[in-house]
């Protein structure tokens, strides 16, 4: 029986979120600035018109990520100290949710970018394809399965509410 109260639950639930935000933060930002390298780089004058297309996906979905990933911070500011902690846990949750969503597109579009530059276009197309299923193996399929497996840990419980 945990004697935590609602509003340290709240309170560790965001704790929580930041630290997992830290994470994909960290990633979709080196990715980004990678992209936003590419056009200034050797060769990017020999890119086809798809490759150009598929960066510029790539980059808008890494920029939409990186807003929506670091989001909550700007969402804490407007609201601190206004004792809106569930309202702003709710908030991240989609954030989060979304910022992984465009971090996976923003992924398989630079592998489909790079691949299609080095090997043939039906090659890049598998790889990416087998890219994007290895993702949402790991971030949907593996932890979705996981929410019926045995008996659940009230220790380790993720009180985020669902959007």
């Amino acid at each position: 029986m945990s004697t935590e109260t609602e509003k340290q639950r709240w309170q560790r639930n965001f704790a929580d979120l930041l630290q997992e935000l830290r994470v994909a933060q960290t990633g979709v930002q080196i990715l980004f600035a990678f992209l936003l390298t590419l056009p200034f780089s050797a060769g990017w004058d020999g890119t086809t018109a798809f490759q150009r297309d598929v960066y510029i996906v790539a980059l808008l979905a890494a920029a939409a990520a990186t807003a929506m990933i670091i989001s909550p911070v700007a969402f804490h500011r407007a609201l601190f100290r206004q004792g809106r902690k569930p309202e702003l846990v709710r908030f991240a949750h989609r954030m989060a949710s979304g910022g992984l969503f465009f971090m996976l597109i923003a992924m398989v579009s630079g592998v489909m970018l790079v691949t299609d530059f080095v090997l043939p276009w039906w090659v890049a197309l598998v790889l990416s394809g087998l890219t994007g299923v290895w993702f949402l193996t790991f971030w949907v399929a593996l932890p979705f399965s996981r929410r019926n497996w045995g008996e659940v840990d009230l220790e380790d419980d993720d009180d985020t509410p669902n959007p």
